[in-house]
């Protein structure tokens, strides 16, 4: 099915012989959905990928990227040189990137940014472009909010009409392509009314001060900034090693072209499939909040969620891979368990996270979440429902750890949120956020049953059950360290 929906993008993009008909029947859908937004879950990194690899392919004139980390592993390159075959076709990329785990060669990030076609911003550049590890120190010291508040919108935005936004970055590990640790993750695919939101506030972004330009970060002489150069012989050199990359076949991409190509032809049934309905989207302004010097201060997507929760009637259920609630959460959902809600959360067990700091600062308060009448589960390292999940296109020789990493929450079987909210005080304080917020009962079910067989006993531990003992005691003394630290701010 999800090749179905490839299809149909493409062609509604304006590609193939039945290109007409199909933008008919778009014009036709958005016609008898007035006001209204297609949405559709992408649940594997299989068809998250897919769908990104139909979208490069076969934008006619636009594509804004908004990621808070890229890496220059498989999937990270891959991603880079399908952006530059875009580009070399005529379509006009716009790339903004968190600076803190940008992890690409100067001179490669350069070389994308002198194409006529393309533009890359970083934000709140702090820490790695352009900045020498002195400098990354004393702005430690002399502005520690600011080096910690950062960009963890993910947003994908193709000609204006077609968006992918939820929980994964540019990396293997978002997509199942890591042989050793991948993450089950969750993006919405999102049509029409919304997608217009995403993008005047991907403009926003790219107009505010803290998205400065590779080129800018890179021009210049003294301690402070790093000087690269690059002539036009080494860029063209570095796009035809993303073209030779992309070309063999050991690093898969022929296989996923494979699929896309392979894709069945039926605009009509991802009509029917496709679910329409009223979808906000939540996001934070550039900088999070008018603070400077403390880690507080809150956000609109805080805010959002937060009546979310506060509205709830009889049901709360949450997906988040890091769970440490501040004061103001705590009152929240002591409050929504008093009048009655029954409030389900599965975040990451020792076992299985991906990140120990934060790990300790649910540890630290685990207990009292019990208490106060959360049903919470730990994701399991070895899920049953792994197999399944992992993409078919390139299967490790042995079955990875699985963490979770999708972020997502139905309220009373009506309401769905997919996005990159955590819920610790990093998201609600500190991180810029995203979400599709889906005012859609029928989708909200279809959302909550997904979440629920991840919380099945096969998938998932009970938080009471003292899950940590299935962990070596060595990684049970490094988080017990970390909750020594006054963390809880930064997690």
């Amino acid at each position: 099915m999800m090749r179905r929906l490839l299809v149909a993008l493409l062609l509604w993009l304006g590609f193939g012989p039945a290109a007409a008909a199909s933008l008919a029947i778009v014009d036709a859908e958005i016609a008898a959905h007035p006001d209204q937004t297609g949405v559709y879950i992408l649940d594997t990194g299989e068809e998250a990928l897919l769908a990104r690899a139909w979208l490069a392919d076969h934008a006619e004139r636009s594509i804004e990227v908004q990621y808070f980390i890229w890496s220059s592993d498989n999937v990270g390159i891959l991603a880079s040189e399908a952006l530059l075959r875009a580009a070399e076709r005529g379509v006009k990329v716009r790339v903004i990137v968190d600076d803190l785990l940008i992890d690409a060669p100067d001179k490669s990030l350069l070389a994308l940014a002198k194409h006529p076609n393309v533009d890359i911003r970083i934000y709140n550049p702090r820490h790695q472009v352009g900045t020498p590890l002195h400098k990354r120190l004393l702005n430690i010291v002399t502005d520690f909010r600011g080096v910690n508040q950062r960009m963890h919108d993910k947003t994908f935005i193709v000609d204006g009409k077609v968006a992918i936004t939820g929980g994964r970055n540019m990396a293997d590990e978002y997509f199942d392509y890591d042989q050793a640790y991948t993450f089950r993750d969750r993006d919405v695919l999102l049509l029409g009314e919304a997608v217009g939101a995403m993008r005047a506030n991907f403009d926003a972004f790219w107009a505010n001060p803290l998205a400065v330009p590779v080129e800018a970060l890179y021009d210049g002489w003294g301690l402070m900034q790093k000087n690269v150069n690059i002539d036009a012989a080494a860029v063209e050199a570095v796009y035809r090693d993303l073209h030779a990359y992309a070309a063999r076949p050991e690093n898969f991409a022929p296989a996923v072209r494979a699929a896309v190509a392979a894709t069945p032809t039926s605009f009509e049934r991802l009509a029917r499939e496709m679910t329409w309905g009223r979808v906000e989207f939540i996001h934070d302004v550039p900088g999070k909040n008018g603070r400077r010097w403390l880690l507080d201060g809150g956000g609109n997507s805080s805010a959002a969620l937060a009546r979310l929760v506060a509205g709830a009637k009889e049901s709360i259920v949450i997906q988040s891979p890091y769970l440490v609630m501040s004061d103001n959460a705590k009152v929240l959902f002591k409050a929504a368990v008093a009048r009655g809600v029954k409030v389900r959360i599965l975040t990451n067990s020792l076992a299985s996270t991906d990140n120990l700091q934060a790990f300790s600062g649910y540890r630290s308060q685990r207990k009292a979440l019990l208490k106060m009448g959360l049903d919470i589960r730990e994701y399991r390292p070895d899920p049953a429902n792994r197999a399944a999940l992992l993409s078919r296109a390139n299967p490790p020789p042995q079955p990875p750890v699985f963490a979770l990493h999708a972020k997502s929450m139905v309220v009373d079987g009506k309401i769905a949120f997919i996005g990159t909210f955590n819920f610790d005080p990093r998201s609600e304080n500190l991180n810029t956020e995203v979400g599709a917020v889906v005012h859609h009962p029928g989708f909200a079910q279809r959302l909550q049953a997904r979440m629920e067989a991840d919380m099945r006993p096969e998938n998932s531990w009970h938080a009471a059950d003292e899950p940590d003992r299935y962990v070596p005691l060595t990684k049970r003394g490094q988080v017990r360290l970390w909750q020594l630290l006054p963390l809880k701010p930064l997690l």
